[in-house]
């Protein structure tokens, strides 16, 4: 007779969408439903996003939840060595190295949920997230409310000139917006320069 030994199985799941659509108040209500399961949870956020806390992940709707700020993916594994569940908030930011940590906490027979951006603000693919929905187990598209219509929005609308993929802000810079609303950024403008 064989016995069989069962491991805990593992897996990745992505909360991706545009700004304002609610991503990390999902993400804060799993792990809250996982704390109540009386499961080891540990939250991350990358060390760039310092908009409302550095010791929490927090909505746009202020609801927050302890977390690590870490300078890096490859810092989340130590961290998370314990936890049953493992939070990750704001994961555009960590770049390509988030895959493989996703990929060796999953792996362990952890339970990976991913939370971010899905395009940036052209409306392109916003990388890693493209790589971690095709790899994930499940996935979860969240909408805003478009600003101009009021119809479901899928884009993030930057409101200042800057070309750089990446800048830090919330209403200030951003709003969101339905594919009709959306206005594509002038690609033929050089990073750095102001469309006059």
């Amino acid at each position: 007779m064989y016995t069989v030994v069962q491991k805990h199985m593992g897996w990745i799941e992505v909360i991706c969408g545009s700004m304002f659509s609610g991503k990390t108040e999902e993400l804060i209500r799993r792990m809250r439903r996982a704390q109540i399961a009386r499961q080891r949870v540990e939250v991350f956020k990358p060390q760039i996003d310092k908009r409302y806390s550095e010791t929490e992940i927090v909505s746009h709707d202020d609801q927050k939840l302890p977390s690590h700020m870490v300078i890096s993916a490859q810092k989340i594994i130590p961290l998370a060595l314990e936890a049953q569940v493992v939070g990750i908030d704001e994961a555009q930011f960590f770049g390509k190295n988030l895959v493989k940590v996703c990929q060796k906490l999953a792996n362990m027979g952890k339970r990976v949920i991913v939370a971010g951006l899905d395009m940036d603000y052209r409306g392109e693919p916003f990388n890693p997230i493209p790589e971690l929905l095709a790899l994930a187990e499940d996935i979860t598209k969240t909408h805003a409310i478009c600003v101009v219509c009021g119809n479901p929005a899928n884009y993030t609308y930057r409101k200042t000139e800057s070309t750089d993929q990446v800048v830090i802000g919330a209403g200030d810079i951003y709003e969101a917006r339905c594919r009709n609303c959306y206005k594509q950024p002038d690609k033929t403008r050089k990073k750095g320069t102001a469309k006059k």
